[in-house]
Order: C-alpha cells, then structure tokens, then sequence
C-alpha cells in the first residue's frame, strides 16, 4: 500500500465571469484587465503553476518551474504540461494584436520536445511570437527556454480567428 504525502490546494475564481467581456475590449486590453486582477486568470494558470504573463502587443511571456505534480510517470514533465505552457504563450501573443470583437481557437498545434525537463532544470520562459497574421488566420510560435538562452521545446500553432 502506498503512503500519499504530498498535497497541493489551490482556489480561483469564475472563469466566466470576465469572459464576456472580452467582446467589448481589444485583446490587449482584456489581457491587461486579467493582469490587473479586473478580470479573473484562467484557473489553468494555477492548476499549473505558471506565472501571470508579461505582456507587449505581439508578445507573451509564462514562467514555468518544474515540479513534482507537472511528472509523467517516467519521472519528468508530462508533455502535455509543456504543451500547456506554449499553448498559454503562443494564444496570448495573437490575442495582444486583436482587435476590438474579435476572438481565435487553434486549428493546429505541433511540439517538438527538444530537451527532458525534470526537477534539476531551471525556471523556463516560454515566449510566444506572431510569424503571420492574415484576415482569417494566424500562425504563431512559442520557445520554452531557460536564462541561459537553452532551448527545450518550440512550437507552432495555426489560429482562425474570429468575430463574436
């Protein structure tokens, strides 16, 4: 029989509750009122532990740390954690440059997994970078790298973009 010892509690708020209103301001302005604390941070971000976003218009920034509850069961982070971090990056960068009414979802989503990542690696960045906007679609990346500038995954993503 195994002995749990390990606990992790966390709260957030409604998620909806600032959803709809991410209809009447520009992305960057609804970026900004979540970083202000006007609007709620997706619950993502603490059931993760990553950091609020730094935001720039075209731009996105997560600080990620590894810990024990991010591990597959080979020891290292799940990919899918990884995933979520880029995924975090690369939607906020396109979502700083939209404008008033205007809304996205993924089409596509590829990761290449460049380096393992497990307790003795640093706090990662990932950052996220627009390579194309179009009318209709977007295609955006996003680098998971430590201070030293090392690579440990890159994505890409195509975005369709929307209006409400």
């Amino acid at each position: 029989m195994t002995t749990k010892n390990r606990c992790r509690t966390y709260a957030w708020d409604d998620p909806l509750a600032g959803a709809s209103k991410a209809r009447t301001m520009s992305g960057m302005e609804y970026l900004q009122a979540m970083s202000s604390g006007e609007i709620p941070l997706p619950p993502l971000l603490y059931t993760l532990g990553f950091s609020k976003p730094e935001i720039a218009e075209g731009e996105a920034t997560f600080l990620f740390e590894p810990q024990e509850y991010h591990f597959n069961p080979l020891g290292s982070v799940h990919g899918g954690v990884i995933t979520a971090v880029l995924d975090s990056a690369m939607g906020c960068t396109l979502q700083s440059v939209l404008p008033k009414g205007t809304g996205y979802t993924t089409l596509e989503l590829k990761v290449n997994f460049l380096k393992g990542i497990n307790l003795q690696t640093p706090v990662l960045s990932a950052t996220g970078k627009i390579i194309h906007k179009g009318k209709t679609t977007a295609l955006v990346e996003a680098d998971l790298r430590d201070k030293e500038g090392v690579v440990y995954a890159h994505a890409v993503s195509t975005c369709l973009m929307f209006n409400f």
